[in-house]
């Protein structure tokens, strides 16, 4: 009986020993004295886990919106159980069409929308790289499945954000509880936050998974709806208001009221009189109108990719072998590579010498006639001292095919002796490529303060090239130097800066994410082109 009680408390958010004195009259047992005072020492002492245990086992937007103070947990329990809302998107659209305000109240209403910027503000963040490397064993599980048309992520990762917030999936398949069952077996789920007839909700490692699964007919307006952001949700709906039609809440509207169901996200667009918008690019609602006014780029994407420039063996810090990366690209399919090891005065814990560039060198020729089918290009990733030279001789650089240059500490420099740097190394004719140029590392290190626009000038001027990294530690450019460098006339590689065989698709894949992320097109990378290009252009720096 007193566990009858303690539990109302905890469901009805009672946060005051006053608030005991209704839930006791209900509880009472009049030969229990002392039942009162009991339940008074029991809540103070432990009530609070009650409630704490209660509010950590759901959503974590749910969870957020209840310490934010807007509802109680009996309201929550409405909203979840009435109206079906597990995550704040779910709650702006009930809020948008007045549905909290007509099962609970419009205070409520007003609450809970002022309370959903600051509760998704709450939400602990990761890096995009571990949401990617635990959303992909899943995504590849469901996608194999027969009974899934397609999945797809949602949200900040779709939109390949720097920090994820948390993974929700969306499934389109008329099986909804073996797409549950599924997602149950590739995580190996042992506790669920949320599990009903077509979500699911999961931990891994402290970090929140969670699978939808839309009616086949009608997927593609709730994959749209979930992959926001909002500010281009309600571009697309003014937009759509413009056409006579009506988007709201993962539905869309003709004219005359009818439903138009939409199986994938492209029918909407097209309806619209739209091209599709790429998910990267869904952030301010700018989008919608150059999308209007067709004047979309065609955006660089996996397939274009023939090569991969910069990524690392045992001869520097990485972890296989030359012939190990070697395999692992042409299994990718691509043209060419360049293994690009460490110089001696990198902080990695190897380093390549002198000496041994000779010795790879000839490790790397074997290998050239073992794999003719893709070309194997000797480079170095070389370092920027701090005088602006760099860490090996001309002698030495004079033997690789590709060098590029990186600054890997500050050295106590300020902005513009960091500038001087890039700007000496720019000017050498052996550099092709400045790699991962903020030297950020994410999330940790927001990387150098400098005068990007004077730096993507030097590259135009000197014909060098700047990378776009898919390293998760570094996505560097990010979006937004990415777009200002291309603006400026820069032309730009985008390498996956792997240390491991069996990460190189999924940092090119990061890679990717960030030029697409700053509008960049196939005729702005390099590694777009065939090997004869990419050879022309490295000796006309040379040359230069």
């Amino acid at each position: 009986m007193l566990a009858h009680a303690k539990l109302l408390a905890a469901r009805r958010g009672i946060t005051e020993e006053s608030q005991l004195e209704p839930l006791f009259e209900m509880t009472h047992n009049p030969a229990d004295e002392d039942a009162l005072v009991r339940l008074r020492q029991i809540y103070e002492t432990a009530g609070w886990v009650l409630v704490e245990s209660t509010v950590a086992d759901i959503p974590a937007d749910l969870r957020w919106l209840y310490e934010s103070g807007a509802v109680t947990l009996e309201q929550l329990a409405q909203l979840h159980e009435r109206l079906g809302v597990t995550s704040a998107i779910d709650l702006t659209a009930a809020a948008r069409e007045g549905r909290i305000a007509a099962l609970v109240s419009a205070e409520v209403e007003a609450a809970v929308e002022s309370a959903i910027p600051a509760v998704r503000s709450k939400i602990p963040r990761v890096p995009l790289g571990r949401a990617v490397a635990v959303s992909d064993p899943l995504l590849a599980r469901l996608r194999e499945s027969p009974f899934v048309h397609w999945a797809e992520p949602a949200g900040s990762l779709r939109r390949g954000t720097d920090l994820v917030g948390d993974i929700e999936i969306v499934v389109s398949s008329d099986r909804p509880a073996d797409v549950i069952e599924t997602m149950a077996e590739a995580l190996q789920v042992t506790r669920w936050l949320h599990r009903s007839e077509r979500r699911a909700y999961v931990l891994v490692d402290r970090l929140q998974v969670g699978v939808r699964v839309a009616d086949p007919a009608n997927a593609g307006a709730v994959l749209l709806q979930l992959t926001g952001s909002p500010a281009h949700l309600d571009a697309l709906r003014m937009h759509a208001e413009t056409r006579g039609w009506r988007l709201s809440n993962g539905e869309l509207r003709a004219p005359d009221g009818t439903a138009r169901l939409t199986a994938v996200e492209d029918e909407i667009y097209e309806t619209l009189g739209l091209p599709v918008i790429p998910a990267e690019i869904r952030r301010s609602g700018e989008e919608v109108a150059v999308a209007a006014a067709g004047k979309l780029p065609a955006f660089v994407s996996r397939t274009d990719i023939r090569g991969d420039l910069h990524m690392h063996t045992t001869w520097s810090d990485g972890r296989d072998s030359v012939e190990a990366m070697v395999v692992a690209c042409r299994a990718l399919g691509y043209e060419y590579m360049a293994i690009t090891d460490h110089s001696p005065h990198s902080a990695a814990a190897r380093n390549l010498s002198a000496e041994g560039v000779d010795q790879q060198a000839e490790e790397i020729a074997r290998l050239r006639e073992r794999y003719p089918d893709i070309a194997i290009l000797h480079g170095c990733e070389v370092d920027i001292l701090a005088d602006g030279s760099l860490d090996f001789p001309d002698r030495v650089l004079e033997k690789f095919d590709i060098v590029l240059a990186s600054l890997h500490e500050r050295q106590g420099h300020n902005a513009e002796r960091l500038l001087e740097r890039y700007r000496s190394a720019m000017r050498h004719p052996l550099v092709t490529l400045i790699t991962h140029p903020t030297n950020r590392l994410v999330p940790g290190r927001p990387g150098y303060d400098l005068d990007y626009a004077r730096l993507f000038e030097i590259a135009v001027e000197t014909g060098t090239l700047v990378e776009i990294d898919g390293s998760p530690a570094h996505l560097d450019l990010d979006g937004d130097l990415a777009r200002q460098a291309i603006a400026a006339g820069a032309s730009v590689c985008i390498d996956s800066d792997c240390h491991r065989d069996e990460l190189l698709d999924r940092q090119m894949r990061l890679g990717i994410v960030m030029a697409r992320r700053g509008w960049v097109e196939p005729k702005h990378v390099l590694n777009t082109r065939p090997l004869d290009e990419v050879r022309r252009a490295i000796a006309a720096k040379r040359g230069a």
